[in-house]
């Protein structure tokens, strides 16, 4: 008998099995395809991969802004490729070394759920069964296809099929201009790729604080792509997209045809609805604890449908095992950070300035360029950032935190540090940074309040 049971070896399913594992419980964790699931095969890893050497590429080609003289700047694209599979290829192996170390034992092949009995789940997997006395769901998502007419035979890619393209195309047509679709805009941009983005609302970056990615939409069409806010695409043929502006149709001709306008759980396939586990829109209903109204039957990652982040994946599949173990634990979604790892940056944690309003949350504003920390300016030539602060106007507690500039990435844990333990800019000022860092900005900009 297996104490936990896991199906899907994505963040949420491997961190957990990690953690059970050290703990010493005994894990079954169930994979159909590779370890890490699609944000070390599709998505996270591999891109940040690709978007590290588009990044030195645009250095080697600025270098002369801070002396360094690189004449005739190329790049490989097979080589670029190869490394991002070589990256890939290490980290998975990384994480069956873990899994090795912590006593899990990992199947490969489809998990199907059986009828469960009265104090356990049977899962059948490869003809083998596997008795487990609890179940985590943690089956991921896959790239949503909307209805276009055409799209279904115009040979288009998701973040799937684009991680394997074996060319750089001259111009590239993206539906979407969420956090995926920017990613990739930003990669093939550096290249040479003409890019054009398609975007139902009036902004791309839906969630990001408006102000950062007006900003952001700013700076990358001065690099040359194209968007077409508020608009609908109605239709493809080939590579050419059809879509509606201000009453008017239009179509923009390319040579290949992303489509990244978001992500649908992944609930099918492996026998859930045997199980009676309450859904809501498509997704699995969970509690504070990532219990779903099963009792032994648990849900974390994209498959419950909101946050679709790795990181809170993680952390979900942590809050699953602690409380397994016996120690009370909650999920909470307050200090969330999101991170479009562009060039630029952007980064942000906590309430947006939108978010504040929807929600009659009283806050004050601060903005400092981040030009104001010297480090920036010593490694920064290109674009001066931006860092903007939300605190509550009654306690100064802080709400929020963007950023837009490199390496915001690598700062905004603090920011999710304050938030989490409800810190107030009297509590920040008194912390002391080291000088000269990037993420000195954050306290310069809340000396301003």
């Amino acid at each position: 008998m297996f104490e936990l049971g896991i199906i899907g070896a994505g963040p949420a399913g491997y961190v957990a099995a990690e953690r059970a594992g050290h703990k010493g419980m005994k894990v079954v964790l169930f994979e159909k395809k590779s370890l890490g699931g699609v944000c070390l095969n599709e998505g996270c890893v591999p891109t940040k991969t690709l978007l590290y050497s588009a990044k030195i590429f645009d250095y080697a080609k600025n270098g002369e802004k801070y002396g360094i003289k690189v004449d005739n700047a190329a790049y490989d694209f097979l080589k670029i490729m190869q490394r991002k599979d070589k990256v890939v290829k290490k980290l998975v192996a990384g994480i069956g070394a873990k899994m090795k170390a912590n006593h899990v034992e990992v199947v490969t092949g489809t998990a199907i759920i059986q009828e469960p009995k009265k104090d356990h789940i049977l899962v059948v997997c490869e003809g083998k069964e596997y008795h487990c006395r609890n179940i985590l769901i943690a089956t991921g998502s896959e790239a949503f296809v909307p209805p276009i007419k055409g799209l279904e035979n115009s040979g288009f890619m998701t973040n799937r099929e684009i991680l394997q393209i074996d060319h750089v195309p001259q111009v590239l047509n993206i539906i979407g201009g969420g956090v995926i679709g920017m990613e990739f805009a930003s990669f093939f941009t550096s290249l040479g790729t003409k890019v054009n983005i398609f975007e139902m609302l009036p902004e791309i970056l839906n969630g990001v604080d408006s102000e950062l990615a007006e900003i952001y939409r700013k700076e990358m069409e001065k690099k040359g792509i194209s968007f077409y806010l508020n608009s609908k695409v109605v239709e493809v043929k080939g590579k050419e997209v059809v879509f509606e502006q201000d009453g008017k149709t239009q179509s923009v001709k390319g040579d290949d045809l992303l489509v990244s306008v978001g992500r649908k759980p992944v609930t099918t396939g492996f026998g859930l609805e045997k199980l009676g586990v309450e859904m809501v829109k498509g997704a699995i209903k969970i509690d504070s604890t990532c219990r779903t109204n099963i009792p032994n039957v648990y849900a974390a990652g994209d498959v419950k449908g909101f946050s679709l982040l790795a990181h809170t994946a993680s952390r979900e599949g942590e809050v699953v095992v602690n409380n397994l173990l016996g120690r009370k634990d909650v999920m909470r979604y307050n200090a969330i950070p999101g991170v479009v790892y562009t060039n630029p940056e952007i980064s942000g944690v906590g309430l947006t300035e939108e978010e504040a309003k929807k929600k009659g949350i009283g806050y004050k504003i601060a903005k400092l360029p981040m030009t104001y920390a010297g480090r920036f300016v010593a490694e920064n030539e290109l674009f001066n950032g931006l860092c903007k602060v939300l605190v509550g106007d009654k306690y100064n507690e802080i709400l929020g935190v963007h950023m837009i500039g490199n390496p915001s990435s690598e700062m905004i844990y603090g920011a999710c540090m304050a938030i989490e333990m409800e810190m107030r800019v009297k509590d920040m000022e008194e912390i002391v940074f080291p000088h000269p860092t990037v993420s000195e900005i954050f306290k310069e900009t809340i000396f301003s309040f």
